[in-house]
């Protein structure tokens, strides 16, 4: 399943992160596990963010690829399932055929 993860970084935290080090090899390895289609960075709500899309074949595996933003960055995080254009337009196209 296609699905947008959305991280909020502590802002103290991603300040120690980037000194450190820690949070620019912690991107580079979640961008490794999850090989998003599509991954942007910038400012939401005042604080560091990062927008991922990728496929979630299984949820299980969210632990182990959230669990460094979680306790390195103080991250608040969502995950919520998404479409592309050409999956809207098949899903309104089913609801047309069955509504017909």
């Amino acid at each position: 399943m296609r699905v947008m993860l959305k991280a909020h970084i502590d802002t103290p935290a991603g300040n120690e992160g980037l000194k450190s080090g820690a949070l620019p090899q912690t991107v580079k390895s979640l961008m490794e596990s999850l090989k998003p289609e599509a991954a942007y960075f910038g400012v939401d709500e005042g604080v560091r963010t990062c927008w991922m899309v990728f496929d979630l074949e299984d949820s299980s595996r969210m632990p182990p690829l959230l669990e460094d933003l979680f306790m390195q960055f103080h991250a608040e995080i969502s995950v919520v399932p998404v479409m592309n254009a050409d999956e809207l337009a098949k899903g309104l196209s089913e609801m047309k055929a069955t509504r017909s």
